[in-house]
């Protein structure tokens, strides 16, 4: 089959597109899936740079989004059959094949069903940035009707998807974004209120939006010193959610502590490193309501670009660069 192999840590020339063998017959509870579309994620090319999370283990065939149809069930496998349209996070950090590939193989319970009006590349778009939006928005418990939340970055990947969520739990979606084509983007996907941080400080600005009080939940996609300034804008005993590491400095902390903040650190990958199946079933279960959503009309999934499977160097170049709004979907012939 062809896929695409990462020999070595390294830039965009380390990842070849090649012939490798087929994968073996799905063992039990395991499914053989002929992929159609693969999302491109920034763990991605961090994984790339870094060699996966197992360098001694390869050459590896990165992707941890995934869409196609099941070929083969493995035995004992009870909710799907050969033909049947799924999409699914799994594998591609090292140990277990991703999804760079014509063909990959996947466990049951992180499979889940793809309704028929949504496409494979919507779908293979969706895992990673839904997941992370859905468990940062979850961490804090469920927010009453109304209330603010600051999502940074909402026209970016899982920004976008973090907003249309928030509105849909009756929200009030505050962001943080530059310029006015990415202003326009995140007032379609629901934010009520927009924050350029070019412009205005944004501690201020949410401090402005709630009455001096802050937010209740902040999620913060971009890190840095975004990150370590948003315990300014929360509010006493508010939440923030990060998908970065950064060590902030004391007097941040100490504001944090002052504030009685809880901090979240998500890290979606955690349940499929740890081989934890009902963590890996639980979030299959958000992806099973979020194909729901997109079915329905509930929530869309913006795509930046698609690029050819053989084109994956310019696709990882190009989200590396940080230039995009959206995702980038590899589709596989």
């Amino acid at each position: 089959m062809k896929a695409v192999v990462l020999d070595r840590a390294g830039g965009p020339d380390a990842l070849q597109y090649t012939e490798i063998p087929d994968p073996p017959s799905p063992p039990k509870g395991h499914l053989l899936v002929r992929l159609r579309a693969a999302g491109v994620n920034p763990v991605d090319y961090k994984l790339r740079k870094a060699g996966t999370f197992f360098p001694d283990r390869l050459p590896a065939v990165l992707g941890c989004d995934g869409a196609g149809t099941v070929e083969v069930c493995g035995p004992g496998v009870r909710r799907f059959r050969p033909g049947d349209r799924v999409f699914f996070m799994h594998g591609g950090y090292g140990r277990e094949p991703g999804t760079y590939a014509q063909f990959t193989i996947v466990p049951e319970e992180a499979t889940a069903l793809l309704p028929e009006n949504v496409s494979f590349v919507d779908a293979a778009a969706l895992p990673i940035p839904v997941i992370t939006a859905w468990e940062s928005l979850d961490r804090a418990g469920i927010l009453e009707a109304g209330e603010a939340v600051l999502i940074h970055a909402g026209a970016g990947g899982v920004g976008h998807l973090a907003l249309q969520l928030a509105r849909n739990r009756g929200l009030r979606p505050i962001t943080t974004v530059r310029g006015e084509e990415k202003a326009a983007q995140a007032r379609k996907d629901g934010a009520l209120h927009i924050i350029d941080p070019d412009r205005m400080d944004f501690v201020q600005a949410a401090l402005d939006l709630t009455e001096g009080n802050g937010v209740r939940l902040i999620v913060d996609t971009i890190g840095g010193e975004m990150f370590c300034r948003s315990f300014d804008a929360a509010a006493l005993y508010g939440h923030v959610s990060t998908l970065l590491e950064k060590a902030c400095g004391d007097a941040a902390v100490a504001r944090a502590k002052r504030r009685n903040l809880s901090l979240h650190y998500v890290l979606i990958l955690t349940p499929s490193l740890l081989e934890n199946t009902v963590e890996i079933a639980r979030q299959t279960r958000i992806l099973e309501s979020a194909a729901r959503m997109i079915a329905s009309g509930a929530l869309s999934v913006r795509i930046f670009r698609t690029f050819p499977l053989e084109s994956v160097r310019e696709a990882h170049a190009l989200i590396e660069s940080g230039h995009t709004s959206g995702k980038i979907v590899l589709t596989i012939p």
